[in-house]
């Protein structure tokens, strides 16, 4: 995957150097030491997303980009957390996807091998369940209650100022329009659902809608 105007060591300079903007605790070294350890395959994760989403150009990462600086910083924290159990790295990436790219997304989160991000600010998830190709917008939440977890099916859309709460099922090919909430609900397969008087509505999705957001 081509890094636009980085080297992999110029990429590893930079993101130690947003960490220590961020969280200037002078524990630089000792960050890109561990980093540099997950770096790569961090980027081979985030290369299988870039090139699934039909906005990017395929094989080809650029830091400056926000959406693709907040993926690589999740993968990059989820990856080490992963494979090494540290934890020092991964709330110092996840305090800075915060900062610069206003999202809350832990890195403990199993979040999918593809997923695409709008935009990022405001954007809230939990530990849940989340299927592939998934498609994020700001303000878009996703939220447990005490032992009620949501489950995201594959090819949903949370489209911005959205929620899934409590023990809601998003099933596949659901799209949650625009200030919809679902609360302790299921929603059934390839529905756009909307806000209701009587709670929620639902109508047939679009069958191209997945078009503008992956290479399926």
């Amino acid at each position: 995957m081509k890094l636009v105007d980085h080297s992999r060591e110029s990429l590893l300079d930079y993101t130690v150097r947003q960490c220590a903007h961020v969280v200037p605790d002078g524990q630089d070294a000792a960050f890109r030491t561990v980093v540099d350890a997950h770096l790569d395959e961090a980027l081979e994760r985030l290369h299988r997303c870039i090139n699934a989403c039909a906005p990017w150009r395929p094989d080809q990462f650029n830091v400056l980009q926000s959406s693709q600086h907040c993926i690589y910083l999740y993968y990059l924290s989820n990856t080490i957390w992963r494979r090494s159990g540290d934890t020092a790295a991964p709330t110092r990436l996840f305090l800075m996807n915060k900062a610069f790219n206003g999202i809350d997304l832990f890195y403990e989160i199993a979040m999918p091998e593809v997923f695409y991000i709008g935009h990022s600010v405001g954007i809230v998830l939990a530990k849940a369940t989340y299927g592939n190709y998934l498609v994020l917008y700001q303000n878009s939440t996703v939220g447990r209650h005490k032992d009620q977890i949501p489950v995201i099916g594959d090819r949903v859309v949370l489209y911005p100022n959205t929620a899934v709460i409590g023990r809601s099922v998003v099933e596949n090919d659901c799209v949650i329009s625009q200030g919809t909430s679902v609360i302790n609900r299921r929603t059934p397969a390839g529905q756009m659902v909307f806000r209701a008087a009587e709670g929620l509505a639902f109508s047939p999705r679009p069958e191209d809608l997945l078009q503008e957001y992956f290479r399926l």
